[in-house]
């Protein structure tokens, strides 16, 4: 059981006032809160250890690093990496993606073949659109059925001797599908393919195993989970990040430098080029402990709870469309309600205190694919309660009165 109290008390905006309301956040899937322990870290290694890293032998500096590199391994051990080695710091999921689309795409001729999914945010399509237009490699896509759920007979399929890897997500920020992705690693590698996996919006709500998943990269930010924006990482097995080339040149990622020939530093640093975000990695190694001490599978379980209450109560709408109604689902809701558009019904509910997404989110060939401009999405973490779901419900028919729905 959580002690909602105590931790509704370790975030503090959650006592704010929204034009009058108590605040209700339920758009976490964009971004989470922080708790106050996170933000104390942060305080922390400005005001306690603030140094430039790897590169003194101060003391300053010599703490800073050995913080950074405890940071790295709080990491790993959170997803069950290999080693430390295998972990990347990143400004988050996006920076990621493009770093592995940089990099291995230096590997890859025309016609090679990239399998993607059509639930993909933006982050996972455009890098490699931009490899496309370099390459001359070829984009092909799993699609998805009705209920938003991969066709996953199809991916046998799109396989060919030409296909090099295959970019999907874990959980799709649109629809709150969760992939099979464990299924999807095993068909690619029984075809020697290796996968990269969009982490974004699993890590924050269920148990992330890296190798028994056998993902060859998993990308993910910190601020989806209660870290600070602007650090993100990126695991790569480690034969993998030996095999492709630096995304960056500079500092901290080299061993030797002359105008001839420069040599690169060991991994992971040899992709981390310029200072590292010392200051980020502690706040984000403190989110993982906080996460870890309430416990990942009580979240899964809790945010669940949230989910199938939210869903059974906005059900009663005889005019709700649910976009996104997989039978595995993470906690977030798409819905329109008739006719209102899910701008002019987020505009609403933000003068009512609650704090909805709307638009595409970032997932413009979902929409596509289901015929609508965007969507309201409300989006769980656990620190929100099946109250809020009752002031949120009664938000919506307040909503559905004004616009005579």
């Amino acid at each position: 059981m959580l002690d909602l109290n105590q931790i509704r008390a370790d975030f503090p905006i959650l006592s704010e006032t929204v034009y009058g309301k108590p605040l209700v956040y339920f758009d976490n899937a964009a971004t989470t809160q922080k708790p106050r322990c996170v933000v104390q870290k942060i305080e922390e290694g400005y005001y306690k250890r603030n140094a430039n890293i790897h590169r003194g032998v101060h003391f300053l500096s010599q703490e800073a690093t050995e913080a950074h590199e405890a940071s790295r391994e709080e990491v790993r051990a959170f997803i069950n990496a290999k080693c430390a080695n295998e972990i990347v710091f990143t400004r988050g999921t996006t920076e990621a993606i493009n770093l592995v689309a940089s990099s291995f795409g230096e590997l890859l001729q025309a016609g090679d073949e990239i399998i993607l999914t059509q639930m993909e945010h933006h982050s996972n399509i455009v890098p490699w659109q931009l490899l496309r237009a370099r390459r001359g490699v070829v984009l092909k896509v799993i699609p998805f059925n009705k209920k938003g759920e991969l066709k996953l007979d199809e991916l046998e399929n799109l396989i060919s001797s030409k296909t090099k890897l295959i970019a999907c997500t874990h959980v799709a920020n649109s629809l709150g599908t969760i992939n099979p992705i464990k299924e999807i690693i095993r068909q690619a590698h029984a075809h020697s393919i290796p996968v990269l996996v969009d982490g974004a919006q699993s890590v924050p709500h269920i148990k992330v195993d890296v190798l028994d998943l056998d993902a060859d990269f998993f990308v993910f930010s910190g601020h989806k989970i209660y870290a600070p924006t602007g650090i993100g990482v990126l695991y790569g097995k480690e034969e993998w990040l030996e095999k492709i080339p630096p995304y960056q040149g500079g500092g901290e990622m080299i061993d030797k430098v002359t105008f001839d020939q420069t040599t690169f530093a060991a991994l992971p640093f040899k992709f981390e080029a310029g200072t590292p975000d010392f200051i980020g990695s502690t706040a984000l190694a403190e989110a993982l402990r906080y996460v870890n001490a309430i416990g990942i599978e009580t979240i899964a379980a809790y945010e669940h709870d949230l989910l199938v209450y939210a869903t059974e109560q906005l059900s009663r709408f005889d005019n709700i469309r649910f976009i996104g109604e997989a039978n595995h689902k993470s906690g977030l809701i798409s819905f329109l309600i008739g006719t209102i558009h899910p701008y002019d019904l987020g505009t609403v509910l933000d003068k009512l205190g609650i704090a909805v997404r709307t638009g595409h989110h970032c997932a413009q060939p979902v929409m596509q694919a289901f015929g609508v401009e965007g969507t309201v999405r409300a989006s769980f973490a656990f620190y929100n309660t099946k109250e809020e779901i009752d002031i949120f419900i009664a938000a919506v028919e307040r909503a559905k009165k004004m616009f005579k729905q």
